[in-house]
């Protein structure tokens, strides 16, 4: 293996200038030619750092883990994609993992945090996780930043879930809906709660009071969608249009609509808060309102190389871009 001598040897530079150009040292007073010099020849005589000697020198890995609910879930997909790219940027590597391996207490979690494999994690907490156990099990061991959701501690991201609900809201009222359901999430979530209030002030301000049994709360599946729409079209005067609060249960809703022979957007108009790749593939397509989920994770990215480095909690809203409707086929004027 390549070392330190031989890239200094290559580029006629001294061991401790190799050593400070290639840990990235800011306060090393060599020239941008010099600098460029040193790492070509690292790269003619193939030397790679010690990454794991570098780890014990400075007690850092240069790892940084995010965890979600499930990996397989497609709205994770730029998540991802932001807090790997942020990871990158900043010269360290991600690992994913899910919430049911990494349950704190778990010997797969014990290994990663207890044992310092990372210097820190962006967390996604499951829906009706306690706030406080998280603070507790996590937070304590390692720097933290949630998304979605505060817990005591640790920095925090969130997207504008309300303006998200409200703008799709805005978009069944422009067709002409006046009676229309919510497919919410579990009523102990803040993000469910976010869209319900975004849904409920949309249609007060329309002149439109919201009436509880149009709202249920069921969760963000498939399954929970089915049956919520289940649950809104047993109703007596079942809604002409139904806002679901995640694009995961809008696909139940659309597909108990379809079991129980109601036509979208015929009889009944979807419309989801996030969209993801499926959305376009579903029958019919889905009308969406698209979320900064790329922005939200380079943002979490972000905050939690700030804490690494000993900066204070800090709680942060991705504002920018502004969510926005993306139509397709699912929505439509009503029928009378």
């Amino acid at each position: 293996m390549a070392k330190l001598s031989d890239v200094a040897a290559r580029a006629g530079v001294s061991v401790s200038a190799v050593s400070r150009v290639l840990s990235g040292d800011p306060s090393a007073r060599l020239s941008a030619a010099t600098r460029e010099r040193v790492r070509q020849a690292a790269a003619e005589v193939g030397y790679h750092p010690n990454f794991a000697g570098r780890a014990l020198k400075l007690a850092r890995t240069d790892v940084i883990a995010l965890i979600v609910p499930d990996v397989t879930n497609s709205l994770f997909a730029e998540l991802t994609r932001g807090v790997e790219d942020e990871a990158v940027a900043q010269g360290c590597v991600m690992l994913l993992a899910r919430t049911e391996d990494m349950h704190p207490g778990g010997r797969m979690f014990d290994r990663l945090v207890g044992e310092g494999r990372v210097d820190g994690i962006v967390l996604q907490p499951r829906d009706g996780a306690d706030p406080e156990e998280l603070a507790q099990s996590v937070g304590e061991r390692a720097p933290l930043v949630t998304i979605h959701q505060k817990i005591p501690g640790a920095s925090s991201v969130v997207v504008p879930d309300a303006l998200a609900a409200r703008r799709a809201t805005e978009h069944l009222l422009a067709l002409g809906h006046r009676r229309i359901g919510f497919a919410g999430g579990l009523a102990a979530s803040p993000t469910a709660q976010r869209r319900a209030d975004g849904f409920l002030k949309a249609l007060l301000e329309a002149g439109l009071p919201g009436e509880p049994g149009l709202v249920t709360w069921r969760g963000y599946r498939e399954a929970d969608g089915r049956a919520s729409a289940a649950e809104l079209l047993a109703l007596p005067e079942p809604p002409t249009a139904i806002v679901a609060a995640n694009v995961n249960a809008a696909v139940g809703v659309l597909a108990q609509a379809r079991a129980q022979g109601v036509a979208v957007p015929g009889e009944l108009s979807v419309v989801a808060v996030h969209d993801a790749w499926t959305a376009e593939h579903t029958w019919p397509p889905l009308t969406c309102v698209r979320m900064p989920l790329y922005e939200l994770g380079r943002t979490a990215a972000t905050a939690l190389a700030e804490v690494i480095a000993g900066g204070p909690v800090t709680h942060r809203s991705v504002e920018e871009p502004a969510p926005v409707l993306v139509p397709r086929a699912s929505t439509a004027p009503p029928r009378d």
